[in-house]
């Protein structure tokens, strides 16, 4: 699943008008352009309804494209009212914009014309995206913790939220109410920089290791962004990152820092990566 990264980087691409993945021309940005019609064929995706985005959302210029979280946010005028376009791209959701006689792909379930004669189309192989509109954010995006390279996540802030937390550092690092747009890959990365285990428990970490565990996070994430983010097999194969990764999929490989070989456990399901030397198990503060 595209992390915050790889969200970004398609969000400042639409903006700009750049092709999100080789082999599909450039285009005009979508910035500034009126919703003309809305075409699907999977309404199970669509919040509130397939109805709501067919007959509400033509009309409504796209005056911004940001990001919260791992949410694709469209910023959306009409003269009668503001509201917004989200869309979650999930494990393989894809976003074009095309010339609308350009054929579309097989798995384009969503098709946002646009008055300058382009698409916004949402390709999902595997049906897992969503798309809403909303007219508050807060509606979607609301139970998504801070965003971690905004500057108001202070060591503060991150103190604070370990402090009421008792669970490993794995998965809470995944719980996206906990800290917005962090999934496997930048979690693995992180923990391996500030050198702490994926299974230690939330709380027990000391000032030092706190402050550690907040330039990791920034600088993965700061890392993933300047090369592209990682490339995700077909769904997201743009970035390359994954050429600079230090120990997410690295299992046998040597450590960077130490040339100890990389281990892989599973965390709640998820593969995670870790060297044993430089992220010491500690049975004390296991969870």
């Amino acid at each position: 699943m595209p992390e915050l990264p790889e969200v970004e980087t398609i969000a400042r691409k639409l903006r700009q008008g750049q092709a999100v993945e080789p082999g599909f021309p450039p285009y005009p940005t979508p910035l500034g352009r009126t919703v003309t019609a809305v075409w699907l064929d999977w309404p199970r995706a669509a919040r509130p309804s397939a109805d709501a985005l067919i007959h509400t959302l033509p009309g409504h210029r796209i005056d911004s494209i940001s990001r919260r979280g791992k949410y694709l946010i469209f910023g959306l005028h009409s003269p009668a009212s503001e509201r917004h376009l989200l869309i979650h791209l999930k494990m393989s959701g894809r976003l074009h914009v095309l010339d609308a006689d350009f054929p579309r792909e097989k798995h384009v379930h969503f098709a946002f014309s646009l008055d300058n004669g382009y698409e916004l189309r949402f390709n999902d192989a595997r049906k897992f995206g969503r798309v809403y509109l909303v007219d508050d954010l807060d509606a979607v995006t609301g139970h998504l913790g801070p965003e971690p390279l905004e500057e108001a996540f202070t060591l503060k802030v991150l103190r604070s939220l370990l402090a009421k937390k008792s669970g490993g550092l794995k998965a809470l690092l995944l719980d996206q109410s906990f800290i917005a747009g962090i999934g496997n890959i930048y979690a693995d990365e992180a923990l391996w920089r500030a050198r702490i285990h994926p299974l230690r428990r939330a709380n027990t970490l000391q000032d030092t290791e706190i402050a550690a565990l907040r330039r990791a996070i920034r600088a993965a994430l700061r890392d993933g962004l300047k090369h592209g983010g990682a490339a995700i097999d077909w769904v997201y194969p743009e970035g390359r990152y994954q050429d600079h990764f230090r120990v997410y999929g690295q299992v046998d490989k040597p450590c960077r820092r130490c040339k100890t070989r990389i281990e892989r456990i599973l965390v709640g399901q998820r593969s995670t990566h870790f060297c044993p030397t430089c992220q010491l198990p500690d049975v004390r503060h296991y969870s």
